[in-house]
């Protein structure tokens, strides 16, 4: 296991700015009941312990290209209905699931990132994106720029997250 207590420069500055966001996000789950973790609150289909599991699988799978490249993530064009669904699943509590649960996922998948990071040979290393109908054909994106990415997939899920609390009962992560 990697320290990230030593981590300077850079790398600090990144680890620093995702760890704020995921803080914010997870904060928004503060003495919820599970149930209330699984309720859709907005027109949305989120639900926050759903917006917690799909924030960690896109971080994960955003971890795994950046060391193995295009196969660590799949052909998006070629999805399955069945990987289409799978994929909706991400995005709700499923019977069984817990909060703790979920935020325990989470946590374990910030770990692994901050310790990538940690020892990562060179932010500047790139490897060509999946295909998929969202991404440019053929672009390649670097370590630096995939973590930059992360960032703000986990920012902006923070504001969904802060949005669907307020909904449930009125509590805000700011103000």
């Amino acid at each position: 296991m990697t320290t990230t207590e030593s981590i300077t420069g850079e790398r600090a500055d990144l680890l620093e700015m995702l760890a704020k966001h995921r803080h914010f996000l997870r904060f928004t789950t503060r003495d919820l009941t599970d149930e209330q973790a699984g309720l859709r609150s907005t027109a949305s289909e989120l639900c926050l312990g759903g917006l917690i599991k799909h924030v960690a699988a896109v971080e994960r799978n955003w971890a795994a290209f950046i060391v193995n490249g295009p196969s660590a993530m799949g052909d998006f064009t070629a999805m399955t209905e069945a990987d289409l669904a799978q994929r909706a699943d991400e995005f709700r509590m499923l019977p069984g699931e817990t909060l703790a649960g979920v935020l325990a996922g989470y946590a374990e998948v910030a770990r692994r990132t901050d310790d990538l990071v940690a020892v990562l040979p060179d932010l500047d290393a790139t490897q060509p994106l999946p295909k998929a109908p969202w991404f440019e054909a053929d672009a390649w994106w670097s370590a630096r720029r995939v973590l930059m990415h992360i960032i703000a997939e986990t920012a902006q899920h923070a504001g969904h997250a802060d949005i669907i609390r307020e909904s449930l009962d009125g509590a805000k992560s700011m103000g």
